[in-house]
This record gives C-alpha cells, sequence and structure tokens, in this order.
C-alpha cells in the first residue's frame, strides 16, 4: 500500500515509555501537560532531543509510516533543535514536516526564542526546498499563548509558512479566550491571521457550529488524535460533524502510538461510541488515513503522498497479510480495520530507498540507535526523578 502518512505527532516524547515520574498523579488535563509532558520538555537537551527523534523515527519506519507531521518542544533547549531533528530524519530517510512549539508559559524570553527557532527554520527549509523536509510555525494551545505573542508569531511568519497549532482540546482552552478576550478559540485564531489553507488545528474536540463554519471557510485542516483524546480524557473530537461539513479532517496520533492501522481503528469506535450508532464512520476512518492525509500532504508537499500511481512519490509500505476470509478490492477496508496492524509492516520505501526490509533497518544500524537512546533515556528519567 502507499507510505502511511502521520499529520500530528511529537517527536519530543519519544523517551516517556514506560516514564514513571514520582508524585505525578493527573486528575485534569492541566496536570497531564503540566506533571508529564511539559516536565520533560524542560529537560530536553540537544542530544536527548536527536534520540527522541531517532527512536521516533525507527518505530514510524518499522509500522509504514514514510510521512510525519511533527510538533516539537523541548524548552530545555530550544535554539537548534529544529536542526538536530531535521539532521535524523535525512540520515534515517523519512519525509517530515516539522516546527516549534511557542509558548508563553515559560515566560517570554523563551517564547521569543521559540518563535525565532520558527522562523529560522522555515528560511532554512525553504532556501532547501527539499521535498523530504517542510517547515510549519508552531504553536501551542491558545491558553498559554497571549494575543502579544500571536502578533509576534504571526509577524515573524510573514505569510511564509502555515501554522501547526493545538485546538481546544481541552475546555481550558475554551474558558480562557472567553474569559480573557471575550472569543472562542478558532475566533482568537482567525483575528489574528492564524488561519488558512496551508494552517493545521490538532484536535479541535471543543468546537460549536460557527468555529466549524469559519475553518470551512478559510479552508483550514484540521487532524484528530482519537487514542491521546481518549488517554487524556478530554472528549470525542466532532469529526463527523467537520466532514459532513467539508472540513478536510486528517489523522494523527499525537504520539499516542506510531500505528496509522490503530488510529484508525480507533477513530471507527469512538465515534460510534459517542454517536450511539453502530452504522457511522466506516468511510470517514479509511478516508481520513488514505485520502484526507494525503490531500493534507498536497498542501506542503510538492509530489503526492500516499498514493501508489506515475509521478507520484515512491513511498511504500508492505505488510505481511495472509486472509481467511474472501479479499477483494470491495472489501480492503474492511480488512485494514479489523485485520491490519502496524506491526506487520515488512519492508518501506521512502523516496524510492528501501528503508526497512524484511522488518529490519536497512540504511541505519538499530542497535547501535537504541544503545543511544538508552542512554538518554536513562539521563532524563534521572533527572525527572533525581
Amino acid at each position: 500500500m502507499p507510505g502511511l502518512i502521520n499529520a500530528h505527532t511529537h517527536i519530543y516524547s519519544g523517551l516517556a515509555r514506560g516514564l514513571s515520574i514520582r508524585g505525578h498523579d493527573p486528575g485534569n488535563f492541566y496536570e497531564v501537560l503540566d506533571g508529564m509532558w511539559w516536565n520533560i520538555d524542560r529537560h530536553l537537551d540537544l542530544e536527548s532531543t536527536r534520540a527522541s527523534a531517532y527512536c521516533t523515527v525507527v518505530d514510524c519506519l518499522k509500522m509504514g509510516v514514510t510521512t510525519i507531521f511533527d510538533h516539537h518542544a523541548g524548552y530545555g533547549s530550544i535554539r537548534g533543535s529544529l536542526a538536530a531533528i531535521a539532521e535524523v530524519t535525512r540520515e534515517l530517510g523519512i519525509r517530515a514536516s516539522l516546527c516549534y512549539e511557542v509558548s508563553d508559559r515559560d515566560g517570554e524570553e523563551k517564547a521569543l526564542d521559540s518563535i525565532a527557532e520558527n522562523a529560522e527554520f522555515i528560511e532554512w527549509a525553504q532556501r532547501e526546498d527539499s521535498d523530504m523536509i517542510r517547515a510549519m510555525f508552531g504553536g501551542h494551545a491558545l491558553f498559554t499563548i497571549s494575543d502579544k505573542t500571536f502578533e509576534r508569531m504571526a509577524a515573524a511568519n510573514n505569510g511564509r509558512a502555515g501554522f501547526h497549532i493545538h485546538v481546544s482540546e481541552g475546555m481550558n482552552d475554551v474558558y480562557d479566550s472567553l474569559r480573557n478576550y471575550g472569543r472562542r478559540p478558532v475566533q482568537r485564531l482567525q483575528d489574528h491571521g492564524i488561519l488558512g489553507e496551508k494552517t493545521i488545528l490538532g484536535h479541535c474536540i471543543h468546537l460549536n457550529t460557527a468555529e466549524m463554519e469559519i475553518i470551512r471557510e478559510t479552508n483550514t485542516a484540521v487532524v484528530n488524535n482519537p487514542q491521546s483524546n481518549m488517554g487524556n480524557a478530554v472528549g470525542c473530537s466532532p469529526v463527523l460533524q467537520m466532514i459532513s461539513k467539508g472540513i478536510l479532517v486528517g489523522l494523527g496520533t499525537d504520539a499516542y502510538t506510531h500505528d496509522m492501522i490503530e488510529s484508525a481503528k480507533t477513530v471507527l469506535g469512538i465515534q460510534r461510541h459517542n454517536s450511539c450508532l453502530p452504522n457511522v464512520a466506516w468511510c470517514e476512518a479509511v478516508d481520513m488515513l488514505f485520502r484526507n492525509n494525503p490531500l493534507l500532504c498536497a498542501r506542503h508537499f510538492h509530489k503526492p503522498l500516499g498514493v501508489l500511481r506515475p509521478g507520484a512519490a515512491a513511498d511504500i509500505a508492505v505488510f505481511d497479510y495472509r486472509p481467511f476470509t474472501p479479499f477483494s478490492d470491495e472489501n480492503v477496508d474492511g480488512h485494514i480495520l479489523f485485520g491490519f496492524q502496524g506491526r506487520r509492516c515488512i519492508h518501506t520505501v521512502v523516496d524510492g530507498r528501501v528503508l526497512v526490509k524484511d522488518r529490519e533497518l536497512a540504511q541505519a544500524d538499530e542497535e547501535a540507535i537504541n544503545a543511544r537512546v538508552m542512554e538518554s533515556a536513562k539521563r532524563l528519567w534521572h533527572a525527572l526523578n533525581g
């Protein structure tokens, strides 16, 4: 099948698998962010950022993912972090769109550094003009971004790239916008010129119909991350409503997993559960992965991605799947939703290069990578619990 696309993930969480931070027992979404993810990213240096990129990219490639849209945060070492990640993506061969998560949560100086990190990386990526590495302008949730910072972001970007930003993932986004600005989150984004064809809004769980209309009218893309939303107990995104209104809704993982097949399966389950209807979301779940994600990529990359046809990028994933029921073009979607797993991938090709062959990295020393990542993980965990 075509190489899979993850339209929203976080490399910076790569070293967190199995991690327990002493005393961290979150009772709400803000405590999840502050006690876990912001705590981790404040301890990342450039080496642990590289290690996070290595383990994330290796996992993606071994599950047939050939393109990622990453949203990075590493407030322990901001400047040069996107270049460090880009070095790893180039070394391992995956396609990537990168940005840095601007936020006021750690003060004005770091917010300015994160704005500069985005602006300089966009300038570099535009000079390179490579279809293997693209740049966006990142932003965290609106409740951590002031109007002044939004103005600085828009000025620094100067229309050069789309924005990649978290929107209404938790109700605190909505409460903060209404209380402090008298506007709902999507209205704030519109006020600051953040919306548009090249912008990606992550999550979009707590939207009203007026906000959906703004997203549709501005041709802005939304990316759903169902497993992460369930894990953080923040709610179910109105995916079916958005798609019915003509909004382009892609599929990501928020780094909860790197298995895009599992993410599509979860869309089916959570949308049916939320709707109390057992006959919805089948087509939408499959389309988000195999139709909408390629359409989203077309807004950022030159060559067609996520399709197998002449002229498209040579990004291919080969899966070991031996059906025990009839299998054809008429029911392949049912086999994918109920029979496939990312771990069934045996070969991955990106831009014509065989990067995974017989389930092993073909162009890199996985054992050496694992050893390097393990050392960084131990160092990070010690810092968090020392």
